[in-house]
């Protein structure tokens, strides 16, 4: 039990992004005593117990709840990461929360990808440009449309999608197979990534659950490049079908390379990296690296400066922080959206009904969707208008 509480201490902790200290001093207890706490050492008494949920705004049944676990995850990253078992535990924590809601106020909806995977079954060979077209049609999207609200499109369908801030660029998103409560689409939505690799992030996990379910082990870490290099051409082609993109790319031909590509961006809501990744796309292997440098060599010049750069489709060099950890700079996206571009919107519904129907407390509403309770109440008090 006491390497439980530990566990959960560490993981809530880290959530509200607390130092041990400052949780300590907020529950009364020494720094010593806490991270004995937090490292299964001690077995608090009930007293220590409810002072600890009160400085963390849970309940205490949060504090001895058993972790759950998943097995049928895609979870991979460019460089490992400390938190991978506490990411891992969070997102089946919340993916319990959302399927209890779907329960409790009996709205479940049942995801499309089935048919996709039976005719997948039956293909040896997979054209990504001519299945990303069959999969926006499933999803009722044209061939020329952009997508506008990728998480309600996915929303829309069944498949659940999560946020979480993990912070690193070396990691992207997850996913998560139907036998571990999704299919569901987690986005690292760390406010240094620009909203465009959010987007791009989910229609590449999405690629995932298409192509890839027998690569759902989460005992598996490293990257597979293939899988990766596949994953990405999908999202590409779901976000930007070939017909569309060539008819928008040539209708901008009279514009400088910069301001063609920006208005493309725009127009598809996608990364700059991921229209040259496009447009080196159908040029010859020899020519596409002159695509980037182009395009660079036109933004330094008009802007002064050179364009950060983190992972994105076709391996773009990799610019690196010259401080004390080396870290990679990820910059902003030129022209760049915000936020509310990626905004999930299921699960707080489904919390506002059960709120609502007096199915759970808004101390309980408050820890799904991860608010300080005084939000959660200013929140609740906005419902009303």
């Amino acid at each position: 039990m006491k390497e439980r509480i530990g566990g959960n201490l560490l993981r809530l902790r880290r959530e509200r992004s607390l130092s041990q200290e400052t949780l300590a001093t907020q529950a009364g207890l020494s720094l010593l005593a806490y991270r004995n706490l937090e490292k299964g050492r001690s077995e608090p008494r009930r007293n220590t117990l409810l002072a600890l949920a009160a400085a963390l705004d849970v309940p205490i049944k949060a504090l001895l709840q058993p972790a759950r676990h998943l097995q049928r995850v895609r979870f991979r990253s460019l460089k490992k990461l400390k938190r991978r078992d506490q990411v891992l535990a969070d997102i089946a924590l919340r993916l319990a929360n959302f399927i209890d809601l779907e329960a409790m106020t009996g709205d479940r909806l049942p995801h499309e990808l089935k048919p996709l995977w039976d005719e997948l079954s039956h293909q040896s060979e997979q054209n990504i440009p001519e299945l990303a077209g069959k999969v926006r049609k499933h999803f009722g999207l044209n061939n020329k449309e952009p997508v506008h609200d990728i998480c309600g499109l996915l929303e829309s369908r069944g498949i659940k999608v999560l946020s979480l801030e993990v912070l690193s660029d070396g990691f992207m998103g997850l996913s998560v197979a139907e036998e571990d409560g999704g299919p569901a689409v987690v986005v690292n939505t760390w406010h240094r990534l620009p909203v465009e690799t959010w987007i791009f992030s989910a229609a590449h996990e999405l690629g995932h659950l298409l192509l890839h379910l027998n690569a759902y082990d989460v005992g598996e870490e490293r990257e597979d490049q293939q899988q990766e290099r596949e994953a990405d051409s999908f999202a590409s082609h779901f976000l930007m079908p070939q017909a569309a993109f060539a008819n928008e790319w040539q209708d901008a031909e009279g514009l400088p390379l910069l301001d063609r590509v920006f208005k493309i961006k725009r127009v598809f809501r996608v990364s700059w990296r991921t229209v040259l990744y496009r447009v080196a796309e159908s040029e010859p292997e020899q020519k596409r690296a002159l695509i980037w440098q182009r395009f660079n060599r036109a933004y330094q010049q008009r802007n002064g400066k050179s364009l950060l750069k983190h992972d994105e489709p076709d391996g773009i060099a990799r610019e690196i922080y010259h401080g004390d950890q080396a870290q990679r700079s990820t910059g902003l996206e030129p022209a760049r959206m915000e936020k509310y571009d990626f905004q999930g919107d299921r699960l707080w519904r489904l919390t506002r009904h059960a709120v609502e129907n007096d199915q759970i407390t808004l101390s309980r509403a408050s820890e799904i969707l991860r608010l300080p309770l005084l939000e959660m109440r200013e929140l609740s008090a906005s419902w009303m208008l």
